[in-house]
């Protein structure tokens, strides 16, 4: 296991929105890039479910990661499955911010249409034998590749 220098960490995702993703998911991978494309100004930054950083940034909020469940760290707050979705919507240019209006619509309804995709995002989407490895452009989007 690697030694993950959290206080490191913190300081380069201060005033950042840390979207953690399931990185061997086709569909996640392609969540990814399309997020990164809308959000010029890298207001989030991403990391793998998988990696040590992700498991060492979880478990400070005492949250034990599921790989079907896409995570946001905002503000210091965990948002989870649907209401992660939306939250990231919030930081990309356009018109996506306008999808919080589903805000509105109670949580376990919205989280059900979100388990219906999880549980069959590989079925639908396939899946990689590892996870993704960012170019060299996009390193400095992810707080671990490995």
């Amino acid at each position: 296991m690697t030694s993950i220098d959290l206080a490191d960490v913190k300081q380069q995702i201060d005033g950042k929105v840390v979207l953690f993703f399931d990185g061997v998911c086709n569909f996640c991978n392609g969540s990814v890039n399309f997020i990164i494309d809308r959000d010029p100004d890298s207001r989030v930054m991403f990391a793998p479910l998988q990696s040590e950083v992700a498991k060492a940034l979880l478990a400070e909020h005492n949250f034990q990661s599921e790989l079907d469940t896409m995570v946001v760290l905002d503000g210091g707050k965990l948002y989870t499955r649907s209401s992660a979705v939306i939250r990231a919507s919030l930081k990309m240019k356009g018109l996506w911010p306008l999808l919080s209006i589903v805000w509105i619509i109670p949580k376990p309804l919205r989280d059900l249409g979100y388990r219906l995709i999880a549980y069959n995002r590989y079925r639908w989407f396939g899946k990689q034998d590892s996870c993704r490895m960012p170019t060299p452009d996009l390193r400095a989007r992810f707080l671990a590749t490995s």
